[in-house]
């Protein structure tokens, strides 16, 4: 019997104008349907597979004055987590079958096979079978993100959410961590849970130590896992700058407005100097023209440009990822292709086409309209 969707999510109307808005894709065989955008109060990012559901991934708001917006958000306890710059990952076993899901929904081969070897999840979805696991997979070994971090020689997976697989509920943070412990998972750093007042003056250490190792930031939650904030570095801000003039005309011009923003409320809530703001000032132009003017040198060398990945694993693995990003339209260009201990290893850049093109141009003589 087919299932009552509008009850499954709590829907006022009709199913079939959510329905509709799914997009059918295959796994190892196996057809699923996810949810590109947010439709109807339904996550981004929300998978249908056979008659299993699996929430998306809720958005969560940013807080740009931590003074204010905290106290704002919270009325009771606020657990203070650290962020981690790498992509959000939902695991769930349906059938038997572990499948890792990215944000937008798409389960990928490689963080499928990837986080089963990191966490070996068995024993929690033996206990736990309507659960799913939430967390960051991080490190210079994969096909999303770029950035590393000191602990991860290749890749590592942190879970910062349980939650209900069908509702999206999720588990409260003391309970999450228990689970967690018991089940030998690894979870993102904790710095402690306070008053709304104290959280803040936490964050901020927090983020003072966090900026100087080059992390992400911070996320703030209520110790029932239903509220929640985040907050980051200046140090990322600067990264992310960095990427995004890297592939100028990849990314628009809200990319660039946003960072500034956070940059100049950090500046006046940290009760930065005159000095301290130009020296942000400074850091902040060269993480944005360094990496244009390298990307248009590549490509006027005839370099490719784009974001550069490695990923190491079964040679079948690495082949179905590499085809997954094929078949989803993506220019793969492969610059190192070896086997490693019975590994394939594999270091590709997924090619920015308009940022090449368009640098093409200009650089061909081009001009632009204003």
């Amino acid at each position: 019997m087919a299932r009552d969707w509008a009850t499954v999510f709590d829907l006022d109307t009709d199913a079939a104008d959510l329905l509709e808005h799914f997009e059918r894709e295959w796994f190892e065989g196996r057809q699923y349907r996810h949810l590109p955008d947010a439709r109807h109060g339904v996550e981004r990012g929300t998978a249908i597979v056979g008659d299993a559901v699996v929430r998306g991934y809720p958005s969560m708001p940013r807080a740009l004055v931590l003074a204010t917006a905290v106290p704002e958000r919270f009325d009771g306890p606020v657990a203070v987590e650290e962020k981690l710059n790498g992509y959000n990952v939902r695991v769930a076993r349906i059938d038997g079958d572990l499948l890792a899901f990215t944000r937008s929904g798409y389960v990928c081969p490689y963080t499928t096979a990837k986080v089963e070897s990191l966490l070996d999840p068995a024993g929690f979805f033996d206990a736990h079978p309507g659960k799913m696991l939430c967390g960051e997979l991080v490190g210079p070994e994969n096909p999303y993100t770029e950035h590393d971090y000191a602990e991860v020689a290749e890749a590592g997976f942190y879970v910062f959410d349980v939650r209900d697989r069908e509702t999206g509920d999720p588990v409260p943070v003391e309970r999450r961590r228990d689970l967690c412990a018991d089940y030998d998972l690894a979870t993102v750093r904790q710095f402690g849970t306070y008053t709304p007042a104290a959280a803040v003056g936490v964050a901020r250490e927090a983020i003072r130590d966090l900026d100087a190792t080059g992390r992400e930031g911070v996320v703030l939650k209520s110790v029932d896992g239903r509220r929640a904030l985040k907050y980051t570095t200046s140090a990322i801000h600067r990264a992310d700058l960095e990427h995004a003039f890297a592939l100028p005309f990849d990314y628009g011009r809200d990319f660039l407005f946003t960072r500034v923003l956070r940059e100049a409320f950090q500046a006046v809530e940290f009760g930065d100097s005159t000095a301290e703001v130009h020296e942000r000032a400074r850091r902040l132009g060269e993480a944005i023209l360094v990496p244009a003017v390298e990307t248009v040198r590549a490509v006027e060398a005839g370099e490719p440009v784009g974001d550069d990945h490695t990923v190491r694993g079964d040679p079948a693995v690495i082949e179905s990822l590499l085809s997954h990003f094929r078949d989803q339209g993506l220019e793969v260009h492969v610059e190192r292709d070896e086997r490693v201990d019975g590994e394939r290893v594999v270091a590709f850049t997924k090619v920015a086409r308009a940022t090449r093109d368009k640098t093409e141009y200009y650089l061909e003589g081009g001009t632009v309209d204003e």
